[in-house]
């Protein structure tokens, strides 16, 4: 099972790489006076390569920005700059003032080739001039430790940023923008992905308040007018083109356990909610497959994707993927022939270099002979470490793409 949970992962991952998906955008179009190139995320380098592929000299300048390590090398006449994430850091800074210098001074005439993938909110940040990148990291960090969702953490960022929620797109004007976006957020909302740097922002100071209430967040004094100031309502001369969501991820995964002799079905393409529950449901159905074949008879593929949370209580090592799988360890212990894994699509994690994590019924066993406490481990949210030791971490690398995540249940 350990090798077919391995070659749905791979086939699921090929099918949402971003570079047929540009190519597709792009295909047909001329741009006499050329482009100017930006792309922003985890995909940003394959995205980039692929647009170049495709346009050639029509491309005049621009800038990558994307995860360290996840550049591949040179791209034509393109500056690439690798910067931090999931916290912003000095260099998405230097790549949003980049991208600003770029665009600068642009007429009608002219247009922007924007690339958006999954984690631009935190690769491409210029902060307001009273708010401080610290100011901007420390409400980064408490967003995530309080398990808020990433359209909460964004409307946040949006009202702190002179890139986001609008703002690039009011920067590159009067040029024309054609936003080219690979969707890391459920239901594919433009002005939330990325926190929407080239879309009308729907978020309101009220939410804003809502929000900030909800997690009794600690908000310095001198961001409370920031967070009270409207974004842009409307914007002209921009184009959005989506090329890929996380259903072509839970799609690409039931046609692979297909094509591997296992039924499909997919749950759910929406899945949002906290990653142990996430896993101890998987691990229910699992259950209730062994007990009554219901919702379906095996051999089967149980799918969902989305993106879960973590609340962070204790000091460990993990991600998200990670606790999903070792949280339904424990529910399908001692059952025959079944597996469950989680991957971000994106090959990481959380702040670590795996992928996700693997478990069978056999795992939770092995754990207790080793003298290793699975409830303990997701106590300190440690995930990693355990995973690791068991050898069931999925290590893929980056891949390129970023379209939320995938959990699979396979039972034979």
């Amino acid at each position: 099972m350990l090798t077919d949970a391995h070659k749905i992962i791979s086939d699921s991952i090929a099918a949402v790489l971003p570079d047929a998906a540009v190519r597709r955008a792009l295909s047909g179009r001329c741009f006499p006076r050329g482009v100017t190139l930006v792309a922003i995320g985890k995909a940003a380098w394959r995205m980039a390569a692929a647009a170049h592929d495709a346009l050639g000299n029509q491309i005049l300048r621009g800038v990558v920005i994307t995860k360290y390590n996840h550049s591949e090398g040179p791209i034509g006449n393109l500056e690439i700059i690798e910067a931090g994430h999931p916290v912003p850091d000095e260099n998405g800074i230097r790549g949003a003032e980049r991208a600003l210098e770029l665009v600068g001074g642009l007429t009608k005439e002219d247009t922007v080739l924007f690339l958006i993938s999954g984690g631009g909110s935190a690769l491409f940040e210029l902060p307001l001039e009273s708010c401080s990148l610290s100011d901007l990291a420390d409400l980064t960090r408490q967003l995530l430790a309080c398990g808020a969702d990433i359209t909460e953490i964004n409307t946040l960022r949006k009202r702190l940023s002179a890139v986001k929620g609008g703002r690039f797109a009011k920067a590159s004007a009067p040029a024309k923008i054609l936003s080219i976006i690979l969707s890391d957020v459920l239901g594919d909302p433009v002005d939330a992905i990325a926190s929407g740097p080239a879309a009308p922002d729907s978020s309101t100071c009220e939410d804003v308040a809502r929000i900030v209430a909800k997690y009794g967040l600690s908000i310095p004094a001198h961001i409370h007018p920031l967070l009270q100031q409207e974004t842009p309502k409307r914007l002209s001369d921009v184009e959005i083109c989506i090329t890929g969501s996380v259903a072509a991820l839970c799609e690409a995964a039931a046609r692979s356990a297909q094509s591997l002799g296992y039924v499909p079905l997919v749950l759910t393409t929406t899945l949002s909610c906290e990653a142990r529950e996430a896993g101890a449901m998987l691990a229910a159905i699992a259950r209730e497959i062994r007990r009554s074949g219901q919702p379906v008879r095996p051999p089967c593929a149980v799918i969902m994707g989305g993106e879960t949370v973590v609340h962070l209580r204790g000091k460990g090592k993990g991600g998200r993927n990670q606790e999903l799988a070792l949280a339904a360890a424990t529910g399908i212990a001692g059952l025959e022939d079944v597996c469950i894994f989680s991957l971000g699509s994106d090959g990481t994690d959380g702040p670590t270099d795996a992928a996700g994590g693997i478990v069978t019924g056999t795992f939770a066993a092995a754990c207790k002979t080793r003298g290793l406490s699975i409830d303990a481990v997701l106590a300190d949210n440690d995930a990693y470490p355990l995973l690791k030791q068991m050898n069931a971490l999925l290590m893929t690398g980056p891949t390129g793409t970023n379209v939320n995540d995938v959990a699979v249940l396979l039972c034979k």
